[in-house]
């Protein structure tokens, strides 16, 4: 026997109420009135904010009986119709989630309480392998007032999973469902893996004390939400230039970073404030981002569960895996933002000041893989805020803050034929947007040496040379 994958529909493959699509196509196919019923659209609103309500559900049984008369074909039609509004609707993250499902030999089903007819056009759409759904008796090809089998709903739910497993020969065991409704704690508990996914309050509650996992469509994997907003966006309203009085923000270029769509955005290393610093621009558009970073950093303590928080992405340097690469490949699907340094690390010694930047190329190999465009940001004096040398930022700088300088390039000019070559091409542009004393050879000081060094160093700062990225 193998396992399946369960999804309910609304509040879970959809962000929201399939409600207002479906209303709006039974009234373009003529089968409810031209005018909104009263307080329909605050009825939805209250669903997508708590979810299912047991008054909602005894409405939407009472469906069968309000729809008694209408010709099964039409309602198919207004189906076919909000399917073209809801496909696009369902967050990237599900479908990377339900193909990897199938990849993994796994049958995918939709669960959901809504009428088969509104809903099968939708799940043909996604692909999916079976949909399990409220059906209405049919008498001569119009419904005829009544429920043909399962009302879809809680313990319903849970028999049609149960029917269907058994007949398909699947292991509920082996199995996972995805639900938001306290409701569908029934079906969570029969398979061998519930997650929920944008949980009501009530099982929000009940799957902390369970400890099943909890997801968000909208976003990656691991990524939370307190009252809807994931904990990167909540920190950009805070990203102020005055709530920095420590640094002096010069930041030009903004216009260049898409306001929607994936982007693979690539910065120069000089310091640990390299990514609030491009945090911090691209707060300025509003549009989080997720980093590649060292493994080093998701193991810390607390610091890796927050970096973890703000969606980033693992990379173990040196395993030669190309899972962090497929995680980022599957944001900019997301239509995400995805930020990499491709030096890797900060370059230690005379490397520092080298005029050429050198890279790796995860980022080039990362465009070829979805042409994303790679938008450059060229960063200068992070280093004088957090020095390599120091475990901290230097936050007492506040009568004389140096000024941390950022440059947004346009989308770099790649070739897709060689990562080596474009990787120098994303570095060339790079450097053309630091300023001019970035590109003049210079002997560094003993003292400048030392703060490209990690604290604990304890070898000589003048036998540091150029080492290749990644290297320490």
């Amino acid at each position: 026997m193998t396992g399946a994958a369960f999804f309910d529909l609304d509040r879970t493959l959809l962000t929201g109420a399939s409600g207002p699509a479906f209303s709006r196509t039974l009234r373009k196919v003529g089968l409810m009135p031209d005018r909104e019923i009263p307080g329909e659209a605050l009825v939805f609103k209250f669903f997508d904010a708590v979810g299912e309500t047991i008054p909602a559900m005894i409405a939407t049984r009472q469906m069968a009986r309000a729809a008694a008369g209408w010709l099964r074909d039409t309602v198919r039609k207004a189906g076919e119709l909000a399917a073209l509004d809801l496909e696009p609707e369902v967050p990237a993250f599900a479908k990377s989630l339900i193909a990897e499902h199938r990849a993994a030999g796994r049958k995918v089903v939709i669960a959901t309480t809504s009428p088969f007819d509104l809903v099968e056009p939708l799940a043909r759409a996604l692909g999916v392998d079976e949909l399990l759904a409220t059906r209405y008796g049919v008498i001569e090809g119009a419904y005829d007032g009544t429920i043909d089998g399962l009302f879809v709903w809680g313990p319903g739910k849970l028999a049609a999973v149960r029917n269907w497993a058994a007949k398909a020969g699947v292991d509920l065991a082996d199995s996972y469902a995805y639900s938001d409704s306290i409701y569908d704690v029934p079906l969570l508990s029969a398979v061998g893996h519930p997650v929920v996914v944008n949980p009501d309050p009530r099982l929000m509650v009940f799957a902390r004390i369970r400890r099943w996992p909890t997801q968000h469509f909208d976003v990656p994997a691991g990524v939370p939400k307190f009252g809807g907003i994931e904990p990167q966006r909540a920190l950009q309203m805070l990203a102020r230039p005055q709530l920095f009085p420590w640094v002096r923000w010069d930041i030009a270029g903004t216009e260049l970073i898409p306001r929607e769509g994936p982007a693979i955005i690539v910065g120069n290393h000089r310091s640990y404030f390299d990514p609030l610093a491009i945090g911090m621009t691209l707060a300025q558009v509003g549009r989080p981002v997720r980093f590649l970073g060292k493994k080093e950093v998701f193991d810390a303590p607390v610091v890796g569960n927050f970096v973890s928080m703000l969606g980033g992405i693992r990379v173990e340097r040196g395993s030669g895996s190309d899972e962090p690469l497929a995680a980022a490949a599957d944001a900019l699907e997301a239509g995400e933002l995805v930020a990499i340094m491709p030096q890797g690390t900060i370059p230690r010694g005379r490397a520092f000041f080298d005029p050429v930047l050198k890279g790796r190329w995860g980022a080039a190999k990362l465009a070829a893989m979805t042409h994303a465009p790679v938008v450059p940001i060229g960063l200068w004096g992070t280093e004088e805020v957090w020095p390599r040398n120091s475990r901290t930022p230097n936050v007492l700088a506040i009568g004389h803050p140096p000024t941390v300088r950022v440059r947004v390039g346009s989308p770099v000019d790649l070739k897709y034929r060689s990562v080596d070559a474009d990787t120098k091409r994303i570095m060339s542009a790079l450097v053309d947007l630091l300023p001019a004393e970035a590109r003049v050879e210079r002997e560094p000081s003993p003292e400048e040496l030392a703060r490209t060094l990690p604290s604990n160093y304890r070898g000589d700062p003048e036998a540091e040379e150029g080492r290749r990225p990644g290297s320490d």
